[in-house]
């Protein structure tokens, strides 16, 4: 089974709980974002705003995770899992934005996760992570998941 499938297994199986598990994983390592489970949980009746505020919390906790990883491994370790170059354009963009960085990240196609460990490896206040983390995350999600809804509506799936 590739990763896509496991990972709807696991939204169609555990529904809110399935995208809570993926927004998490994504936050921290794995490649897949969430974005497509969510659109099709939507499409298939789940709450649009429930599916966002999971996601939004499961990527909070996911790259509180990778936050804390960042900070406990440090800068070595973070080159050998993300590369030199993702560590310098996230020095760069840290030195710029700041908490800024974290919440375009969050909001646009960037690696959020990338940003997750570099904030915990530069030593972000946690607080001032996280609460960027949802200025960015929550907008999202919501605008993913009422897409989906939108979807759903659209081929006659939801009603």
């Amino acid at each position: 089974m590739d990763i896509y499938g496991y990972f709807e297994d696991i939204v169609n199986t555990y529904g809110y709980a399935g995208i809570f598990i993926v927004s998490y994983l994504e936050s921290v390592i794995q490649p897949v974002p969430p974005d497509i489970f969510i659109i099709g949980a939507a499409a298939f009746g789940l709450s649009s705003v429930i599916c966002a505020f999971i996601a939004t919390f499961g990527s909070l906790f996911g790259g509180l995770t990778g936050y804390y990883l960042g900070k406990r491994l440090g800068n070595e370790y973070f080159i050998k899992i993300f590369g030199e170059k993702n560590y310098n354009r996230g020095f760069n963009y840290f030195k710029k934005y700041g908490v800024w960085a974290v919440v375009i990240a969050g909001f646009s196609p960037l690696p959020y996760k990338v940003f997750a460990w570099l904030a915990g490896v530069f030593n972000m206040n946690p607080i001032h992570f996280a609460i960027g983390t949802l200025i960015g995350r929550l907008p999202r999600f919501l605008l993913i998941a009422y897409f989906g809804y939108g979807v759903g509506i659209l081929f006659g799936i939801t009603g």
